[in-house]
Formats: C-alpha cells, sequence, structure tokens
C-alpha cells in the first residue's frame, strides 16, 4: 500500500530504462490530488549534494508540493550545472502533465554518482507514469519498488489514527547508510489537514529521532530526501500532539527497515547508552561504538568482544560525554561482559543467535539516554559495493 494508503494521493512505479537491470522498475511518481498541498522536508547536508537535491530543497521552502518524481538507476550527483538543469526539465515535464507549476514539483533520484541521467527516459517514463497513476494498493506497491537499488525489499509504512486521518510512506536504502539522514529516498503522506510549519517541525523532530540515528556502514550519501506530503482529504484536522507522534512513528519504522535490509547484515544492532550526562553525550557514544568497522565485525562473527565497544567509547571527548571509565558497564543480549570498565561475565554465555543483537552500555554518569541502530559487516557487503559499479 504505503503512498497510497492517505486519502488525496495517486501513485505510479513503471520500468523506464534507467537502471542497467533489464525490466527494472525505476521510476515513480506520486502525486498530491488536494484539496491541500502542504509540504515539509529533509535533506542530506553531504556538501557535494546532488542535483535533484538542491532543486527540491528550494522548492519545498515555501511549503508547497504537488508531485515527486523519483527515479533509481542513477543519482544525478556531481554533474554540475547540466544535472541541474535535468532535474529542472523533469520538475517542468510532471508539472506539465498535473497541471502545476515546475517549482510545485520535487525530483528525487539514487544511483551511481557522476553520470547524468538518461533524460529521455526519464522524461518518457514520467508520462508512462503519469497515465498509470492509481490510488490503489498495487500502484503504491510499484512505487515503492521502483525506487530500490541495492535494497532487497521494499520498505512501507501505514498508519491510521483514532479519529480517521491516515499516514503512508515508503522508503529506500540498504548502502550508504550513516547518521546524517540515513541514505534515502522517502516520501510520507497524510490526508490529514495541517499547515507546512508544523509539518516540518513533526518531520525535524522524527528525523532526529529515527533517520538520524541509524548507521549501517558509516557513509554518508549526496542524494538523502525525505519529504512528507499532506492532502487535507480527509477533512480532518488532527491533535498536534498525536500528529507529531504518528509522524514519528512512521519515521521509525521506516528507519527501522532500512537497518533491517542493510547490504549484506546478518545481525541487526541496537545500541543503548544511558547513564549520560545529556542525551547529545549518549548520542555521541552510541555513534562511536555503532561507526566501529571491527566491532561490526565481531557481530558478524557471532563474537561479542566488549573490547572493541569500550575502545570506540573511549574515543568520545571527555568535553563531549564526562564519564569515568572505571564504572562502566557493557550487556550484550542481557549479559554483563563487562563490569567497571574491566571483564564482566565469560562473553561466551552470550546468545548470539537472534538477528538482534542489544548493546546495552551504562556511563553510570547521569540521567540521559540515547539509542542507534547499526548493523553487521559481512562478506557479502564487501561483496555488493565491490561489484555495484560493474
Amino acid at each position: 500500500m504505503s503512498v497510497t494508503f492517505a486519502k488525496g494521493f495517486t501513485a505510479a512505479g513503471i520500468a523506464a530504462g534507467i537502471s542497467s537491470v533489464e525490466g527494472k522498475k525505476d521510476l515513480a511518481l506520486v502525486v498530491n490530488n488536494g484539496p491541500l498541498d502542504a509540504a515539509a522536508g529533509v535533506f542530506t547536508s553531504n556538501r557535494f549534494c546532488a542535483a535533484p537535491v538542491q532543486w527540491s530543497r528550494k522548492q519545498v521552502a515555501d511549503g508547497h508540493i504537488k508531485a515527486v518524481i523519483l527515479n533509481s538507476g542513477g543519482a544525478n550527483a556531481c554533474t554540475g550545472e547540466a544535472g541541474y538543469e535535468q532535474s529542472k526539465a523533469t520538475a517542468e515535464t510532471v508539472a506539465g502533465l498535473v497541471g502545476a507549476k515546475a517549482e510545485d514539483i520535487a525530483v528525487c533520484s539514487t544511483g551511481l554518482i557522476g553520470e547524468l541521467l538518461p533524460l529521455d527516459h526519464v522524461l518518457a517514463g514520467a508520462k508512462q507514469a503519469y497515465a498509470a497513476l492509481a490510488d490503489t494498493d498495487e500502484a503504491g506497491a510499484d512505487a515503492s519498488h521502483a525506487i530500490m537499488t541495492t535494497d532487497t525489499k521494499p520498505k512501507t509504512v501505514t498508519l491510521e489514527s483514532a479519529a480517521g486521518w491516515r499516514i503512508g510512506g515508503m522508503v529506500k536504502g540498504s548502502g550508504m547508510i550513516a547518521p546524517q539522514l540515513a541514505t534515502m529516498l522517502c516520501v510520507i503522506t497524510t490526508d490529514a489537514v495541517v499547515s507546512a510549519g508544523q509539518m516540518q517541525a513533526a518531520l525535524n523532530a522524527a528525523a532526529d529521532l529515527s533517520f538520524n540515528r541509524i548507521d549501517v556502514d558509516g557513509c554518508m550519501s549526496t542524494n538523502d530526501t525525505v519529504l512528507l506530503l499532506a492532502s487535507g482529504a480527509s477533512g480532518i484536522e488532527p491533535d498536534a500532539d498525536e500528529f507529531n507522534e504518528t509522524v514519528a512513528k512512521a519515521c521509525a519504522s521506516l528507519a527501522r527497515q532500512i537497518i533491517g535490509d542493510g547490504e549484506g547484515a546478518s545481525h541487526d544492532i541496537r545500541i543503548t547508552v544511558t547513564g549520560a550526562t545529556t542525551e547529545d553525550a549518549a548520542l555521541a557514544c552510541g555513534r562511536a561504538v555503532a561507526a566501529s568497522n571491527l566491532l561490526k565485525c565481531a557481530i558478524s562473527g557471532n563474537d561479542p568482544n566488549w573490547g572493541r565497544i569500550v575502545s570506540s567509547l573511549g574515543t568520545v571527548p571527555e568535553d563531549v560525554a564526562p564519564y569515568d571509565a572505571n564504572k562502566v558497564t557493557v550487556d550484550v543480549n542481557g549479559v554483563r561482559i563487562c563490569e567497571n570498565g574491566g571483564a564482566g561475565r565469560d562473553r561466551s554465555e552470550v546468545d548470539m543467535t537472534p538477528r538482534e543483537v542489544h548493546i546495552d552500555i551504562d556511563l553510570n554518569a547521569g540521567d540521559a539516554q540515547a539509542t542507534v541502530w547499526t548493523d553487521d559487516l559481512t562478506h557479502e557487503y564487501v561483496h555488493i559495493n565491490a561489484d555495484y559499479e560493474s
């Protein structure tokens, strides 16, 4: 279902011949049929941000987006003015189809960096997708498949409030996932009656607690885009707190699905840091542990190597996260294998067979906490990325 779950939205996903994989769906179109066209967005902070990011960030600034066109098979990043003109031409084509201005169209791309898109395929695909638009479950599913690259499965979410308004969403992301957004294209739709300002605040908060707290491989993308669109088609103005909570829940679900489909991963790793002086301190510690390739490799081998946990923890400067190393404890899957900065129970007692690995770190320095998610690092991850361009 995904983006068509909320009333007022149609979608399509088609094979436009952009991807090198013959017959793969590689172009999606999502159209907001109103009566509202409110929008909010968050984007990558990468200084080499792609042309579609530059275009869409500019257009969403006024809080209005009528449609989003997304392609896999090419990132259109590091392509200069020519790449920006491609995004503009794509927006102009979609605008003509849906009866809007180019400035009301968002453009998203994902794939190989450094090459222009086959623009004729993109523009022809836009027309084909427009002709296929529908509000059905199948149309939403087609769109979610069309944005996939190394993903092994589509990632979607549907939520309905007790009052009757809905949220639907789709995301792609599997590799090049780091905690400054994750590497993703994400579209979330709602039929609630909400303002762009309210949506932007809700999305900022939700992304901070979800997409900004996952890390598959420590690599930040040039193309990350998360869009929240509101049609107002339910006619229901939601309670502000409930709306914020539901957006956060949708983002958390999509972020967790990215971790569950991390490239080649065999374990999903939840790292919770408690006993910190501040939430920022806890988050810095969690991110430091999540960034350890040594730890990821150990977890891949079913080895709960606590030495690799505390050594990464120790890289966080004291002024960022003050704590006494001699008071830190580490539990892995419920077994305290590090006690007061030294050896605890034997790590052979830890059951590493579950897909989820829970690492709980207590700094014993305060009352704040934070959680981040990551994956292990496997041979398959190396194979996927060694062969990516070929």
